[in-house]
């Protein structure tokens, strides 16, 4: 390669976006750990390793602490930066958390041992970025800016530069172009990256998408021609499907072409041979047998990482043979919540919402908390507007904002510290990641102060182990546990669990029951909750009459089981 040639940087994102689209994010630190040497040592320009769903999983389904995970590959990788997705005012969960959290959070992140924070916001609304980008500067971390890209009557190029406009004015030290879905074609990433460069000419653009579609390999030598000097790319063992371009490939094109990615092609084949092994133990039943292309993400645009989590919470729900009626509903549904891009927290949203329109029977019958605060306003300004009837009907007696979410939003560090049980946190990471995910970080440290040899199995264990042992008959549990339940006879109008999930008494921990035992309710009152597929579904009473509960709070429950009857 001639030492002239122009340097095009990639990103490696196996450690992070490539097994949560490939895997739904089962990758362990040790698996990490074992290979982090050498990729550090294969020339990346940087490692993205942390931050999306990757935080929660640690802890809900690996049993793992995602603060130590950040500090182990840092002691590994001292040649390469490591990188995050950071969800802007977000964080890393799927509400808005108060500026104090936020900046906290980047502050340990940084201390920790992070580099480069990728921020973006799911609505493209610039008010949820300038905290979160004015706190990585702060802390010495490298900010890079989003652009949320999909298509819709209301994404327009000058909106998308008009939006690095903005995000230039607060200080963003490079920007990336997001394509979550894989839509963006050649020659769109060639207009867009021409417009950008045009209007911020000295701005580093980088590229990241999805091989769902199969058009991100020649989309990313159309960008790179236009002048965008960095890609991500997953080792080729992780890549393609609903995961990034395989690194290997793009090399090959991008030399080919006369520029030079500085990257080690033996160190490669040692990294594409590791998880080559490691895909038998770590690659859930759920994502084996997927299409190498799905060319309908054209119509629906999911982004990669929601297709493996959809099949998950459908398989979850035994509902898995269902996902051609949830593809065919999404396209809708997004369009009438005012064409959100198709990334977290919205997908989610978008994704759950699309999910309870078809197993109801009825499109918003059922309406998740998280869905009626998007309607509302305290996710920030939809792209287009959410026609007024049905803004009435899924905010209920909730009263649509216009401001910065984050404004309402009260102090919450001191708080998180305060509910959180004596003894149970071990540094103020913990705090932070109580404060993010109350359950969940519950859940977690319960576990691990209980001994070692009295912990209940690791959830990701049990459910590899699930999936080995009878996969044709995943349903039979579900239905077995139906039919044994002991409360399938009370007297009174019983409340049935909507869906599978967890079953909580109050809406928040700390929080009282939202209705007492033998309490007199009203029919439609709100009573319980459900948590399925990450999002909260109030359970509402079917009658009026007294109330009693045959569920701990906490506990398991499964779609159709009584937790409850009104009498």
């Amino acid at each position: 390669m001639s030492n002239n040639a122009i340097k095009v940087r990639i990103t490696d994102t196996t450690l992070r976006d490539a097994h949560q689209s490939l895997w739904a994010t089962r990758m362990r630190t040790d698996d990490i750990l074992q290979i982090a040497e050498t990729i550090d040592n294969a020339g990346f320009y940087s490692l993205e390793c942390w931050g999306g769903a990757t935080f929660d999983v640690c802890m809900r389904f690996l049993r793992e602490n995602p603060w130590e995970r950040l500090r182990q590959i840092k002691s590994v990788c001292k040649k390469t930066p490591l990188q995050m997705l950071f969800r802007g005012q977000n964080i890393l969960g799927y509400k808005h958390y108060p500026d104090d959290i936020v900046e906290r959070f980047t502050a340990l992140a940084c201390e920790n041992g992070m580099d480069i924070f990728r921020v973006f916001d799911a609505l493209n609304d610039p008010r949820n970025l300038e905290m979160a980008i004015k706190c990585v500067k702060k802390y010495g971390g490298h900010a890079q800016g989003t652009i949320c890209y999909t298509t819709s009557p209301v994404h327009t190029v000058e909106k998308y530069v008009e939006l690095a406009k903005e995000q230039e004015a607060m200080g963003v030290d490079s920007l990336c172009i997001k394509d979550m879905a894989g839509i963006l074609t050649p020659g769109a990433a060639r207009e867009l990256v021409a417009a950008l460069k045009k209007n911020l000419p000295e701005m580093p653009i980088q590229l990241h998408s999805h091989m769902t579609s199969g058009m991100a390999a020649a989309m990313y030598m159309a960008a790179v021609e236009a002048g965008a000097g960095c890609v991500d790319t997953a080792i080729s063992t992780m890549s393609s499907f609903s995961s990034q371009p395989p690194t290997e490939s793009i090399v090959s094109i991008l030399e080919s072409e006369g520029f030079d990615t500085g990257l080690d092609r033996q160190a490669l084949v040692k990294i594409n041979d590791y998880f080559k092994a490691l895909k038998a133990k770590r690659q859930p039943s759920s994502s084996s047998k997927v299409e190498a292309v799905d060319a309908g993400v054209l119509i629906h645009a999911i982004p990669g990482g929601m297709i493996s989590n959809l099949r998950s919470q459908l398989q979850q729900q035994d509902a898995l043979d269902r996902l051609p009626e949830v593809l065919e509903e999404l396209p809708k549904t997004r369009a009438d919540m005012g064409y959100p891009p198709l990334v977290t927290p919205t997908s989610q949203i978008v994704g759950v919402q699309s999910v309870l329109n078809v197993l109801s029977g009825k499109r918003f019958s059922m309406v998740t908390d998280e869905t009626k605060h998007y309607a509302a306003g305290y996710y920030g300004r939809t792209p287009a507007p959410i026609a007024p009837k049905l803004k009435k009907q899924l905010c209920g007696d909730l009263k649509p904002i216009t401001c910065r979410p984050a404004d309402l939003l009260k102090p919450g560090l001191v708080a998180a510290a305060d509910a959180i049980p004596p003894n149970t946190i071990q540094a103020e990471e913990d705090i932070l990641s109580y404060a993010l995910f109350p359950e969940v970080a519950l859940g977690y440290f319960k576990w691990r102060n209980t001994d070692p040899a009295k912990r209940d199995p690791i959830p990701a264990d049990l459910e590899m182990a699930k999936a080995a042992a009878a996969a044709p008959t995943a349903s039979a549990p579900a239905a077995q546990q139906k039919a044994a339940d002991p409360a399938a006879n009370v007297k009174g109008t019983p409340v049935l669990a909507p869906l599978n999930g967890t079953f909580y008494r109050s809406d928040a921990p700390g929080k009282p029951p939202m209705a007492a035992d033998g309490a007199a309710v009203k029919a439609g009152d709100p009573v319980c909750v459900v948590e399925a597929m990450k999002l909260f579904n109030p359970i509402k009473a079917t009658a009026a009459g007294k109330i009693t509960f045959f569920v701990e709070h906490g506990k398991a429950v499964t779609k159709g089981q009584v937790i409850a009857a009104v009498e």
